[in-house]
């Protein structure tokens, strides 16, 4: 038998989609021909200061920025929207947060050293690709299966990767091997990473971020004849991680996996088919010495779904594609009791019992190439969503917890089963005006049902309440039965400028208007002391519908500098974004990210790929002020990096993030709890953002 020893290539391709039609081809059939932007990013350090977080893995796509959470469980926010306004799937799985605080979000259960590729869409999303979101979409593909070339040989392949960063003290290690013949094929990949808390930039420790974190995936697959057949199995284990912008931190996050899919050519056309299940066992509590405390509360999770895509070749080089969903989730979250504490306990508190959560999807979409210069898209999608909910009950029944005993008899009083219909619309156009220019625009109409924790948690007292939070604001929020889906209605537009090549240079601006109705945000019914320190206020929230407007625009630029033999490849590539958000009633939204803008000088030559960035923000003016969102100060951050390529199967890499260790607070990170449950005095402050870091790389590839 013959042996065909062959690398893999250890790089990350992004496709980097605007809400224009020329990304959307890209997902799901080509109109023109036109392909997107893809970026090929070294594995080696993903970015400076990406840690082990995927959400990181976009952060330089103008109009994307990531809402601070744990150390692998940043929230990925576009254009504003945030969170379960988003789409995510991970290789066409949905995943949904089982954690009252959105701990493991879908982006948390896939390292980045797993991933492969990834798209995201932004505003006018195709509906084969969207749904059950308003904000965009971002799908998530693990490393594709590989096959020797030929019969009769045989294709292995593998690399092994450390990484360690000084700000957290982080350490990393990552391995994956495979082996194929031309029709089966077999791979594995593992990573873990474990670090301490980070400092920032006037040194000090910013208490609670510590994290360890191990994930694992097997993929099997067959060939032939045009159809692949690949099966995808799964586990997470997270014994820790510490959220600084939260009352609790998580104890443990085990999650197993499956997912089948078909994909083949056909006579008739394209099919793809895909089935999936997932579990979640979750834990918040106390862990550690950096926050003390004791109040576990314990979070089951399922999804299982399927979907099926069919796409019909048309005539003039037009497609139309067909498709069905289902997925279904389930929720129990509860809350036991804890010996010797009057307030919690005897019972277990029922915070979500039984819940449920079920989608119906059928959607048609139409690709056509009007003509050598026009191109359109138009696609209808149906989605039924029912959700459903357990009858509740606190910790007990005594005087001492009024407001959660009269909130359990209320919810239980009422009927808990929900059904929406809705329906989303996409229609789009792109116009190639020539060799140096295209230009893009569309309307859609996008729907969001509100999630479980949303509408189905019920409790009135204080604690109950801040138990509540995804958004890292110290406050505390409680569900409302008689939420509306949000319903947003977005126009945007594209103007690409370029050269004939696309070598040269390239100027891209769109800019986006949304309206939405019934936008989930929240109204104040109390207000509390965190922590019991008088000089810090925090608010009582309960969900509620309001209608409000995001709107601004995004910027990115390429400007090939130089190309000669002594220095090589230089080119300056940035970024530009301005997001605003705000009620009809004035009231400006949460976590809106202000202007902020980057700019990287690169080289390449020979073996050396060389960076030098600056991120630039400006000052945070605009807050929710209901929320007590703090404001932030303007700052600019520069990061170094570079990388060998030794050979064919070294690759050395380091890098310096936040080079003049300046210190800043993230406008996207919520406020500091951690650090004022350790002073209990003082005001809330912003939760600081990462200091001055080396970090450094090497993968060996065999």
């Amino acid at each position: 038998m013959k042996y065909s020893i062959q690398l893999t290539p250890l790089a990350l391709a992004i496709c980097l989609a605007h809400p224009a039609l020329a990304q959307s081809q890209a997902v799901s059939g080509t109109v023109s021909g036109t392909m997107p932007e893809v970026r090929v990013v070294g594995q080696a350090m993903p970015q400076p200061l990406a840690g082990s977080d995927s959400s990181q893995l976009l952060s330089n796509v103008a109009g994307y920025n990531v809402a601070a959470g744990g150390g692998v469980s940043g929230l990925p926010v576009m254009n504003g929207f945030a969170d379960d306004r988003l789409k995510i799937r991970i290789d066409g799985m949905e995943v949904s947060s089982a954690c009252a605080n959105h701990m493991n979000a879908p982006l948390s259960y896939i390292a980045p050293k797993q991933v492969g590729k990834i798209r995201m869409l932004a505003g006018l999303t195709p509906v084969s690709m969207g749904g059950d979101s308003i904000g965009g979409s971002i799908e998530v593909e693990s490393a594709p299966a590989e096959f020797a070339d030929a019969p009769g040989l045989l294709r292995s392949s593998g690399s092994v990767s450390l990484g360690a960063r000084s700000v957290d003290r982080s350490v990393s290690a990552a391995l994956s091997a495979g082996v194929a013949n031309e029709r089966l094929s077999i791979a594995y990949s593992g990573n873990r990473v474990r670090a301490n808390s980070y400092r920032d930039g006037n040194g000090d420790q910013v208490r609670d971020s510590l994290y360890k974190s191990t994930n694992q995936s097997l993929t099997m697959a067959a060939q032939g004849g045009g159809q692949l057949l690949t099966l995808r199995l799964g586990t997470q284990r997270i014994p820790y991680q510490g959220f600084p912008n939260q009352y609790m931190d998580m104890t443990r996050n085990h999650a197993d996996f499956a997912n089948l899919n078909y994909n083949g050519a056909l006579a008739w056309g394209k099919l793809d088919a895909r089935l999936y299940w997932q579990r979640t066992e979750h834990d918040m509590g106390f862990f550690s010495a950096e926050r003390a405390g004791k109040m576990p509360m314990l979070t089951e999770g399922r999804d299982r779904g399927y979907a099926v895509k069919a796409e019909l070749p048309l005539a003039a080089g037009g497609a139309l594609r067909l498709g069905h969903e289902y997925h279904s989730f389930r929720l129990e979250d509860y809350w036991p009791s804890v010996p010797g504490a009057m307030m919690m306990s005897p019972l277990v508190y029922l915070n979500i019992h039984d819940g449920k959560r079920d989608r119906v999807v059928l959607f048609a979409e139409w690709d056509q190439a009007v003509n050598a210069q026009w191109s359109t898209q138009l696609g209808l999608r149906g989605e039924r969503v029912n959700s459903d909910a357990g009858q509740v009950q606190p910790y007990n029944y005594t005087m001492m917890n009024a407001a959660d005993v009269d909130a359990a008899k209320l919810f239980n009083s009422r009927g808990h089963a929900r059904r929406d219909n809705n329906v989303d619309l996409t229609a789009l156009a792109r116009y190639e005006a020539g060799a140096g220019a295209s230009y893009e625009f569309g309307y859609a109409r996008k729907t969001r049902s509100p999630n479980l924790y949303e509408r189905y948690t019920w409790g009135r007292g204080t604690m109950a309440m801040r138990m509540i939070n995804w958004f890292g604001d110290g406050n505390g929020y409680v569900g409302n039965l008689d939420l509306n889906p949000e319903v947003a209605h977005t126009l945007s537009a594209s103007a690409d400028w370029h050269d004939a090549a696309r070598q040269r240079w390239s100027v891209k601006v769109t800019p986006y208007f949304s309206f939405v109705r019934d936008y989930v945000d929240a109204d104040a019914i109390g207000s509390f002391n965190p922590y019991g320190v008088k000089t810090a206020s925090g608010r009582l929230l309960r969900f509620a519908n309001h209608d409000a407007r995001l709107y601004g625009v995004n910027l990115a630029w390429n400007l090939a500098l130089a190309q000669d033999a002594r220095f090589g490849k230089l080119a300056l590539k940035g970024t530009a974004s301005i997001t605003r958000g705000e009620r009809t009633d004035g009231l400006d939204l949460y976590r809106m990210m202000p202007f902020n803008a980057s700019v990287a000088l690169e080289q390449a030559q020979g073996a050396w790929h060389n960076t030098l960035e600056a991120k630039l923000v400006g000052r945070k003016h605009l807050v929710d002020s209901q929320r007590l969102e703090p404001e932030t100060g303007a700052y600019a951050v520069f990061n170094a990096r570079a990388q060998y390529q030794a050979g064919r199967n070294v690759s050395l890499s380091a890098g310096v993030g936040n080079l003049f260790n300046r210190y800043y607070a993230d406008p996207m990170g919520g406020v500091d709890l951690a650090g004022m449950a350790a002073s209990r005095s003082g005001t809330l402050r912003a939760l600081p953002g990462y200091g001055r870091s080396f970090d450094l790389g090497l993968t060996y590839s065999f």
